[in-house]
């Protein structure tokens, strides 16, 4: 029998990863429309869930967000949408990481689909960076182009 401690630390990073799983799918989806990363950022929001289906009853009595330290935990501002996209993937890195470890506890298997979701993380990651500094970089030489254009207008 998993101890009430080891619960509460399960509930919170599948809680974490979660959240930081639909704010990546969000981004990637509604912002950066690509297609390919959405569809992996969500295939790994429902491994998860799928994960820790049989043992979500156990997980939410082991709940205690009222008492969380965490709670007074001072929030920081982003930057842009690529400082929230690294925080967010971090989040979720860094949330897999532990539950990797502590579901070790439970079973090795159990332990070994969260590292296969972790690395997922790092090639989304990866990908979708990648994806972004190209449609920035396009953008960029849009806008180049375009006031080129308007420079040799004036000029006439």
């Amino acid at each position: 029998m998993i101890s009430n401690r080891v619960n509460r630390v399960l509930d919170v990073n599948i809680n974490r990863a979660r959240e930081g799983l639909r704010v990546l799918e969000d981004a990637a989806r509604f912002i950066i429309n690509n297609r390919e990363t959405t569809a992996t950022l969500r295939s790994c929001r429902h491994a998860l869930d799928q994960s820790v289906r049989k043992i979500y009853p156990q997980l939410l009595a082991a709940r205690n967000s009222g008492d969380d330290l965490g709670r007074t935990f001072k929030e920081s501002k982003r930057k842009n949408l690529q400082g929230l996209i690294i925080a967010n993937f971090k989040r979720v890195e860094e949330a897999v990481r532990v539950l990797e470890e502590f579901a070790k506890l439970i079973s090795a298997r159990q332990g070994g689909i969260f590292k296969s979701i972790r690395f997922e993380m790092y090639q989304a990651e990866k990908k979708l960076m990648k994806y972004q500094a190209q449609r920035k970089y396009k953008s960029k030489a849009q806008r180049h182009k375009v006031l080129s254009i308007r420079h040799r207008v004036k000029r006439k």
